[in-house]
């Protein structure tokens, strides 16, 4: 049998390092899974949903630090991959999107799940809003030249996704043909000039701050480094929790909706702000509401970031500079010289304000109530598995997570931040514990997020992997019902019910059906022990523990509660 494009492109993944594809089957993709098996690599991990897969190479990108890839079908496998892909994207993770197409010589008769309602063959425009580039092949020849420029597009500079859309036709083609190199993808770094200019402010101003924003997450050794040299207080936006180690006594803690106080405060206060790998978005910057938690101007604001967009979008500069964090803060560092011994922070103070802040949480995370208090599953996971990878979804367990929990380190933390996309946690988990770190991977979900795509569970005894699933179930989107709640007195659509009662499905048995363990926290002295004998099994465990939901704490301003004030 001669070769064909299909054989080239699982060719192609292979030189590139790929051990692991996400997707699943249709049949204008199913000639490339069969040249994966005749190749006999990379191996192709089938969801049963193409969203569980597309967050399942994203988990893996962000664990591995490598590109996560991702095989659909045309039509349906596209539009239910999107939300997946468009997670990924908006928390800058590299993917690589193959997708069966059409066959290109009925294009626009309207072939089997053709998109042609607005333009002929119009599939990839699905995904033009949120890729970094999207390409449709014509001829087989090109195939080889867009392989090459995807991989390097969703590389360069800020990552993301990038999609290669195939006619099926043109798969089955035969084709002998090298496969291109790889490049080398540089890094931006900052010139000698603007690094000296920004060291020159840092110096010179009297309460200068630096903001980590996701951006930094590999670069967490620079933020250190800059920090201690230039004495300066360390922030950090939700993407970029564990930055710093918990106990570094120059971390603030979270700014924003969720953040700490003296975050907020000092980040107002500044007269230099710098902050590097961010976007300003909304949560984390109070709704952009002046003097709660940045006030730019009169703060001076220096905004570096690999995204030349993202610099002047939601505040004036001083300065604006692209660059990637790491190779920017370490240039910092250097021009800044010799290090600034004292600044006059009473850290000390500064932790026992945040102390003080936290003090209702920790009094929660020694309850022995049932329903558990989620401060409580926090206390106990942390002393259960310390070394534990955290796969959150949204709710309470991204947002008290990021609040109230001591990360380690920015990889012991992965949450869709960007996006915030319900059924990331439980689907992403299967990529990060197929990433093989050595360290267990738990996906701290709410009954909502895990109850949208159970599926996971099967798919992980398929592969071969252990993660664990964390159901905090309060048999409701519990973050949406208690926003309800306050504003509206109900919690009608938001809260699980039969029959006027609370209800939720037996999450152990669905996971024991599936083939994997599954426990069903009944005391409130149970869940350690657990969750210790878990992580020790080798085996995919889903631990349902019913909870209590308590609000997370909200120093900052989000604007839709005013929103709901005016509604009211």
């Amino acid at each position: 049998m001669k070769p064909t494009v299909a054989d080239h492109v699982a060719q192609f993944l292979v030189q590139r390092g790929v051990q692991l594809v996400f997707g699943l089957c249709g049949h204008t993709n199913i000639s490339l899974l069969a040249a994966f098996e005749r190749l006999g690599a990379p191996r192709f991990v089938t969801a049963r949903h193409e969203q569980v897969a597309a967050h399942a190479a994203d988990g893996f990108a962000r664990a591995s630090g490598r590109p996560g890839v991702l095989v659909v079908h045309v039509g349906p496998g596209m539009t239910n991959a999107a939300t997946g892909v468009a997670t990924a994207a908006f928390d800058s993770v590299p993917l690589v999107v193959i997708a069966g197409d059409v066959p290109s010589y009925y294009e626009g008769r309207g072939p089997h799940q053709e998109f042609n309602l607005r333009r002929d063959a119009d599939q990839v425009s699905i995904y033009e809003p949120f890729v970094k580039r999207a390409w449709r092949v014509r001829r087989a020849d090109q195939l080889p030249r867009i392989l090459a420029r995807a991989w390097d597009t969703a590389l360069a500079g800020r990552p993301g996704p990038v999609l290669v859309s195939v006619p099926m036709d043109i798969l089955g083609e035969e084709m002998e043909a090298d496969v291109m190199p790889a490049s080398v993808v540089a890094r931006p770094a900052l010139s000698r000039e603007t690094a000296a200019a920004i060291a020159d402010e840092l110096r010179r101003a009297e309460r200068p701050i630096l903001l980590a924003g996701g951006g930094t997450r590999r670069a967490a050794d620079a933020v250190a480094r800059l920090a201690e040299r230039a004495g300066i207080p360390v922030v950090h936006t939700l993407m970029g929790t564990g930055v710093l180690p918990p106990d570094h006594r120059q971390l603030l803690g979270m700014i924003g909706f969720w953040g700490s106080p003296s975050a907020n405060r000092l980040a107002s206060e500044a007269d230099v702000l710098l902050a590097v790998g961010t976007r300003f978005p909304e949560t984390d910057s109070s709704s952009w509401e002046a003097g709660v938690t940045f006030r730019v101007p009169p703060t001076r604001l220096i905004h570096v970031d690999l995204d030349p967009h993202e610099p002047g979008r939601n505040y004036p500069t001083t300065i604006a500079a692209t660059a990637d964090a790491g190779l920017a803060l370490d240039a910092i560092a250097d021009a800044y010289g010799a290090p600034t011994p004292d600044r006059g922070y009473d850290w000390n103070a500064l932790h026992a304000e945040r102390e003080g802040f936290l003090a209702d949480s920790r009094a929660n995370a020694m309850s022995d109530e049932l329903p558990l208090l989620p401060e409580k599953i926090l206390r106990d996971l942390r002393q259960a598995v310390p070394d534990a990878i955290l796969v959150t979804d949204v709710g309470w367990n991204k947002n008290g997570v990021a609040q109230q929990y001591p990360v380690d380190s920015p990889d012991s933390f992965l949450t869709p931040g960007g996006f915030s996309t319900m059924g990331f946690g439980p689907a992403a988990v299967l990529g990060v514990a197929a990433a093989g770190l050595g360290r267990p991977a738990i996906a701290l979900v709410g009954d909502g997020a895990f109850g949208s795509n159970p599926s996971v569970v099967a798919t992980a005894v398929e592969m071969g992997i252990a993660p664990v699933w964390l159901v905090m179930n309060n048999a409701a989107f519990g973050t949406i019902a208690g926003l309800q709640r306050k504003h509206y007195g109900t919690g009608y659509g938001c809260e699980f019910e039969a029959d006027g009662c609370a209800y939720s499905p037996d999450f152990a048995a669905i996971a024991r059906a599936c083939g994997a363990d599954g426990i069903r926290i009944e005391r409130p002295d149970q869940l350690q022990g657990e969750l210790r004998d878990a992580c020790r099994s080798g085996r995919p465990t889903v631990i349902d523990v019913p909870m209590r939901n308590t609000p997370v704490m909200t120093p900052g301003e989000w604007d839709i509660e005013r929103i709901y004030q005016v509604a009211r």
